[in-house]
């Protein structure tokens, strides 16, 4: 008996599934919301968070230049001169953009507070003054809030630049 080989014979394709609609868990929900009722900074509006934070960087930034230039042996205490002033630089540079208003100087700054609160948390690991405890306690309270309240500004600041949709 002969062998046939079969040709492979055309079919249709298989329909596809219809998508079923995505149903969003509860906090998509609350996040949608969320961003549907941030208001854009009007023009030339600098929350207080804002100037709050610029005030901090930019006092930091002379802290820490004067501190650079006026210790002699920075070595000795573990930094550099050039450490210094690009770390004086970054906290200006900051300082200005967030009185500019933009966003990246606003996330730089979070980015910096938030490494700020850990260093202060591992340092109340090892405290061995109540004094000290108390100020480590106070500066990682007072940046967590700065924190908070900087990331509903960033927010707004997401938002104006971004053309409004008309709600239909």
């Amino acid at each position: 008996m002969a062998s046939r080989k079969r040709r492979p014979t055309a079919t249709a394709p298989a329909p596809a599934a219809a998508p079923m609609p995505s149903r969003r868990s509860r906090s998509e929900e609350r996040d949608a919301l969320a961003r549907a009722q941030l208001v854009p900074l009007a023009p030339g509006e600098r929350p207080v968070p804002l100037l709050i934070a610029a005030g901090v960087a930019a006092a930091l930034a002379v802290a820490v230049l004067v501190g650079t230039l006026t210790k002699h042996d920075l070595r000795a205490h573990g930094g550099s001169l050039y450490g210094g002033l690009f770390l004086a630089a970054a906290l200006a540079l900051c300082s200005g953009g967030m009185l500019a208003r933009r966003y990246w100087a606003v996330l730089g700054f979070e980015g910096l507070l938030a490494f700020q609160m850990l260093v202060s948390c591992l340092a109340l690991t090892v405290v061995s003054s109540l004094v000290v405890a108390v100020v480590l306690v106070v500066v990682v309270g007072l940046s967590g809030w700065l924190f908070w309240k900087l990331v509903r500004v960033m927010g707004r600041l997401s938002v104006t630049g971004r053309e409004i949709e008309p709600v239909e």
